[in-house]
């Protein structure tokens, strides 16, 4: 028995994995295991085959994993019952380190170095779907977002284990996918867990090739096999019944073996409209974090902490100019800073505050920058209606006032970067929960009254002239 060769049996099996799972999560798994040899135990009289793999977490992984689908695909093939055994190949053994004998007190003291100790740790490549630079050391945490990135912290020293999932939710360019990614990076390089990153809608657009393809058992192993699992803007999922449902047994089948899950959003779960109460009620057990705009000092330490990472030059002159007038968001920070590095870079001049007033007048006037821009909104709105900018500010719930205001709340997010809960302190300090109702209210006249998309247009049109004078 001992010129046994069931080599030919395993590299078929491998060939039916590879169909079967797909190319990526195969590579993951099998790409590094090597057929070895074949043997016949006397007592159990029991063939069985050696495979090679290159570490014991990477072992108990295809294990539990792939375990019985390898022995029913090998069995088929052979028509006998072969056992599978995993020899790590790829570790260097633990042994003890040989020390020298360390010197008495009375010796003149030396270093000695013992021998055998330096361990190797395989640095990995980088995320092929996440950016490198999204990492913690590059978050600026202030009183905006301290709350998140401690958990964010938390989750990525031990995910799985706690705070699981994580929600993280707020407006457009305020760090949401930076800090999710942060997570997802800091897991990836200092763990051997398996991280997947993909936007909602690399997740729909992955759903229905699998669905026309034929190819579902290879989308759902992909997700449904991984330590961690984030995806970015779910809001997007809205009224897509057919992938909230593969969502929704995709989240308890990673969440039963204690796989950590990270989505972002726009919004709180409780206000996703046309969402499985099922699947928000999921999102819901976890834990929850808000992102707030930057206050001025966060600005600042936002555009410090860019520009050392850039390497060039910008005065703390021209960091205040940028950080008190800019503040609806991070990425209309960064992209400011850009255009002046853009500048100093392809003029070979340095910046100076009149050259920086100069370059970014177009982007301080724009609507989306402009303080006075919402209270434009509310004048002009205000105006239209015969009513005052106080009214739409204050506590009258007459039915003419409310429905002015949730236009105003309406075009103030159509016109503008604003958050929501930026939009709802300009509102007389309404929460963010308000403002998306009538955000949401108007949207819902929109499809109703065809008369209500000529009067938005006319009250842009007005809005706009009225910014032009002021």
């Amino acid at each position: 028995m001992a010129d046994l060769d069931y080599e030919g049996f395993w590299k078929e099996t491998l060939i039916q994995l590879q169909n079967d799972l797909g190319g990526e999560e195969f590579s993951g798994w099998f790409s590094d295991t090597k057929y070895l040899r074949a043997g016949f135990d006397e007592q159990t009289k029991e063939n069985s085959i050696v495979i090679g793999i290159p570490s014991s977490f990477h072992r108990d992984k295809v294990k539990s994993r792939y375990q019985s689908t390898i022995n029913s695909k090998i069995k088929e093939l052979a028509g006998l019952e072969i056992a599978v055994e995993f020899e790590i190949t790829g570790e260097t053994s633990k042994k003890e380190p040989s020390v020298q004998q360390l010197p008495s007190k009375n010796d003149n003291l030396t270093i000695i170095e013992p021998k055998n100790t330096q361990i190797t740790k395989k640095k990995r490549d980088k995320h092929p779907q996440m950016r490198d630079d999204f990492t913690f050391e590059r978050y600026v945490i202030g009183e905006n977002n301290s709350f998140a990135a401690n958990a964010a912290i938390a989750i990525s020293n031990n995910p799985g284990k706690a705070y699981n999932p994580f929600l993280i939710y707020g407006g457009v360019g305020l760090g949401k996918t930076h800090l999710m990614q942060a997570i997802g990076n800091h897991i990836h390089e200092n763990t051997d867990n398996k991280v997947i990153y993909t936007t909602s809608e690399n997740f729909l657009n992955e759903y229905v090739q699998a669905i026309q393809d034929g190819k579902m058992n290879i989308f759902k192993n992909k997700f449904r096999y991984t330590d961690v699992l984030l995806i970015d803007d779910i809001q997007f999922f809205t009224d897509k019944q057919g992938v909230q449902e593969e969502l929704f047994h995709t989240f308890n089948a990673l969440a039963n073996s204690k796989k950590q899950l990270i989505f972002t959003c726009d919004r709180p779960p409780s206000e996703l409209k046309k969402f499985s109460d099922r699947l928000i009620s999921r999102f819901e057990q976890g834990l929850k974090a808000d992102l707030q705009p930057p206050r001025y000092e966060e600005r600042c330490a936002i555009l410090k902490s860019t520009i050392k990472n850039r390497d060039v030059e910008i005065s703390d002159e021209i960091i205040d100019f940028i950080g008190k007038n800019i503040s609806s968001n991070v990425r209309d920070i960064i992209a400011a800073l850009n255009t002046l590095i853009a500048y100093t870079e392809l003029m070979g001049r340095p910046i100076t505050l009149e050259i920086a007033q100069q370059r970014l007048k177009d982007y301080f006037s724009s609507s989306r920058q402009a303080n006075l821009s919402m209270d434009n909104i509310i004048r002009v709105v205000a105006e239209y209606f015969a009513l005052t900018p106080n009214d739409l500010k204050g506590k009258k719930r007459s039915q003419n006032i409310v429905s002015a205001r949730q236009l105003a709340m309406f075009l103030g997010r159509e016109m503008t970067d604003y958050s929501t809960t930026e939009l709802g302190q300009d509102f007389g300090g309404r929460d963010h929960t308000t403002v998306m109702y009538s955000i949401d209210r108007i949207k819902g006249k929109l499809l109703t009254d065809p008369t209500l998309d000529s009067t938005i247009e006319r009250i842009k049109r007005s809005i706009k002239e009225f910014s032009a004078k002021y």
